[in-house]
């Protein structure tokens, strides 16, 4: 008899132990903040900004074109090529980067924030 009590001891403790990480358990969680965000790598450091901005940021442009009252500077280097496009916040502002797309030399698409931060290591090394 008390081999059939312990077997189903032993095969009910599994659930009981289970039970306790329910809602209705007294287990504590504790919530872990998010790892810093290395804001100086990512997109804030161009979107927002005006060309001045871009131009301290990461040189002369490779090209700088304008179609009123939209403008799109490129820069490009062997690692990737990065578009910035500028329009006025309203009318009779200077314009700012509203979006920007980055890609390979080749085409393929590649990480905004990996290309602005390779494009600033190449005006840091000239």
């Amino acid at each position: 008899m008390k081999t059939l009590c312990s077997a189903r001891f032993l095969s009910l403790a599994p659930i009981a132990l289970l039970a306790a990480c329910g809602p209705g358990g007294n287990v504590p969680v504790r919530s872990t903040p998010p790892p810093p965000v290395r804001a100086e790598a990512g997109l804030d450091r161009v979107l927002g900004r005006d060309a001045r901005a871009l131009v301290s940021l990461f040189g002369t442009p490779n090209q700088d074109v304008r179609e009123d009252p939209a403008r799109k500077l490129q820069y490009a280097s062997r690692v990737c090529v990065l578009d910035a496009y500028l329009y006025p916040p309203s009318p009779g502002r200077e314009p700012v980067v509203t979006h920007v797309d980055a890609r390979l030399p080749t085409g393929e698409d590649i990480d905004r924030a990996s290309c602005i931060a390779a494009l600033v290591r190449r005006k840091e090394a000239r």
